[in-house]
């Protein structure tokens, strides 16, 4: 506990742009929470745009929109 998935478009992160995004999560998590970092996971998902709809923006923010916490302005 927590978790955080972060489905994106494939994006060319390299590793040092991956780690300071999991630090900056992890850091803002762990403050929200009140937990320690070793708690903390998480995954970044790569999702092909042609998929998004079908795999992210209906089952996740459409059907699931009352626990968004910041809405897409698409």
């Amino acid at each position: 506990m927590p978790h955080v998935n972060i489905k994106h478009f494939p994006a060319p992160l390299n590793d040092e742009q991956a780690s300071e995004l999991v630090s900056a999560i992890t850091e803002a998590v762990t403050r929200a929470f009140g937990c320690a970092e070793g708690v903390v996971s998480i995954a970044l998902e790569p999702v092909e745009q042609r998929a998004w709809q079908d795999q992210v923006y209906a089952p996740e923010i459409v059907e699931r929109n009352h626990l968004l916490r910041k809405t897409p302005s698409y």
